[in-house]
């Protein structure tokens, strides 16, 4: 039987035709799924896919004969989050529930020994004994109780204890978790205590050209110029429900690509309703309309984002980082919040005094032959995370590389080929960098360092082989004199990088730190270069 085409919006049942597969995603949360006490985490701005994923999961569950509990934060009432008690209570009520078991939750309830350890003692002696199947429990929005700081802590908390308990007692092997967020976690949490740097960790991309293409053959439009595809993915991007969209309305013919695409650049095109949903939601947070307000009109100024700005707009699916900045998701956003977002501004010459100082700071903080952070913004920035880290007890990692015989190719090929090599070196770092968190500077000459803010020595390891692949790809070529036959060698121009890591304390200084860093990237090049070194001594969270 031919599945009916309904105009997109609702999650993709788990047989539709119509969901597109992001390999290595859905193969992975299924392995993940069949091991015991897993987590996964399911990271993706709103309608990106997110519910669509969530049913293929709780398909393959079922399909395991597994018990399945579905939480959505977003159904909770306000007054529910008043209190740590009445939420651990409510969400052990709804999951007992959805098992079909009576509740009995006094039973086991004591709040003198506190309500987490009451919720622990109530899944581990009642709901996992009554069930003979393993359990998932999926709780989707989770970053909606992020607004709600100290509870979100707690129960944060909690489910990182239930998954550490599942790797040593059988019974919690049981629990499968799986964690749907539309955003970073931008509360303050412990390292040790949360489940956001363990498990799974899945984020669902946006649609390549190739997948865009597959849909449309499914949607039995006869796509054989790639050039409409890219026209269509010009203006709304890759994302799943755009496309979606656009390709329903070309398969019921109500719209031709011409008349979608010209439509686009005005208040008449067939996003209009979801596009001033958008709106609604941004006018409602006056920091965030201001922010994205310069990002739509001011695309030539280095705009900071404080961490709760960047996160709102990224789970609204608004922003996309491009180095380090930000631009907005599609040129259809673009257009549409330069003609509808419109910010109170009662004094021009104040906002042109503004705009100007702004591209003063900017100007001052970056280097001006790589465009990227200078020297003086790397200093400031280093000693702010090493006094917010020391807070936050998070790790910080240090980057510092150097581009490999960068004087010899100076010397051969002149400066202006020098300076050229420098440019593309420092964007191809740039391009490695995703976390709006992460600076990438010129220290100086042909030496580059990168801070990263809670990262641990074993993700900055993945950073650095990252870059130093992409500078190779860049196909640079260096040649050199070799002694034995005085013929010329040709190669590549490489990268030698040296990193540090350590969740800075009093027992650390901040001069130690730095030089861990240098001696490792020293090490590097006395190896041969063209390869990353650890520092032996500050290598927090790599495990050997």
């Amino acid at each position: 039987m031919k599945e009916n085409i309904t105009l997109p919006g609702d999650p993709l049942p788990s047989n539709s035709r119509f969901y597109i597969e992001r390999p290595p995603i859905e193969s992975d949360a299924y392995r993940e799924l069949l091991k015991p006490g897993s987590l996964i985490r399911i990271k993706a701005p709103r309608y990106m896919g997110k519910s669509s994923l969530m049913l293929r999961l709780i398909h393959q569950a079922q399909t395991q004969g597994y018990s399945i509990v579905t939480i959505d934060f977003k159904l909770v009432d306000s007054q529910t989050f008043l209190s740590l008690n009445d939420f651990l209570r409510w969400f052990c009520v709804n999951v007992a529930r959805q098992l079909s078991l009576a509740s009995h939750l006094d039973d086991y309830w004591d709040e003198e020994i506190g309500s987490k350890v009451s919720a622990s003692i109530y899944f581990e002696s009642y709901l996992l004994e009554q069930i003979k199947s393993p359990l998932v429990l999926i709780l989707n929005d989770v970053d909606y109780i992020f607004q709600y700081q100290q509870i979100a802590q707690d129960f944060l908390l909690l489910l990182r204890n239930w998954h550490e308990q599942g790797k040593q007692t059988p019974i919690w092997q049981k629990v499968r978790l799986v964690l749907l967020h539309s955003t970073e976690v931008y509360i303050p949490l412990n390292i040790n205590q949360s489940p956001f740097n363990v498990g799974l960790s899945l984020k669902l991309p946006e649609f390549t050209v190739e997948q865009v293409t597959e849909l449309a053959r499914r949607y039995e439009l006869d796509w054989c110029d790639s050039q409409a595809i890219e026209n269509l993915m010009y203006w709304v991007g890759g994302q799943p429900y755009l496309i979606h969209q656009a390709l329903y309305y070309l398969h019921q013919q109500k719209i031709s690509l011409p008349e979608l695409l010209d439509n686009c650049a005005n208040n008449n095109c067939i996003y209009n309703r979801y596009l001033i949903g958008l709106l609604t939601i941004l006018q409602k947070d006056a920091e965030s309309s201001q922010i994205y307000h310069k990002i739509v009109n001011y695309s030539t100024i280095n705009i900071y984002l404080s961490t709760n700005v960047a996160y709102k707009l990224d789970s609204l699916g608004l922003i996309k980082l491009n180095g380090n900045n930000y631009q907005p998701a599609c040129e259809m956003y673009r257009l549409f919040f330069q003609q509808n977002l419109l910010i109170e501004n009662h004094d021009s010459s104040v906002e042109k005094l503004k705009q100007e100082n702004e591209q003063l700071l900017f100007l001052v903080n970056v280097d001006q032959l790589t465009q990227v952070a200078n020297r003086k913004c790397f200093d400031d920035r280093l000693a702010l995370e090493w006094q917010r880290m020391a807070h936050l007890q998070k790790p910080l990692s240090l980057i510092l590389a150097d581009v490999d015989e960068f004087k010899f190719y100076n010397d051969t090929y002149g400066h202006q080929s020098g300076d050229d090599c420098l440019r593309q070196v420092a964007q191809a770092i740039n391009s490695v960098i995703k976390s709006p968190d992460h600076l990438v500077a010129r220290y100086g000459g042909e030496e580059f360092a990168l801070i990263l803010p809670q990262t641990e020595a074993g993700a900055a390891i993945l950073i650095a082989e990252e870059i130093r692949e992409t500078v190779k790809l860049l196909r640079i070529k260096i040649s050199e004199l070799t002694n034995k036959t005085q013929s010329t060698n040709t190669a590549r121009l490489t990268i030698s990088l040296g990193i540090a890591c350590v969740i800075p304390s009093g027992d650390v200084s901040f001069t130690e730190f730095f030089q861990a860093a240098d001696q490792a990237l020293y090490q590097a090049k006395q190896l041969g270069r063209d390869r990353t070194i650890l520092s032996s001594k500050f290598k927090f969270g790599y495990n050997e």
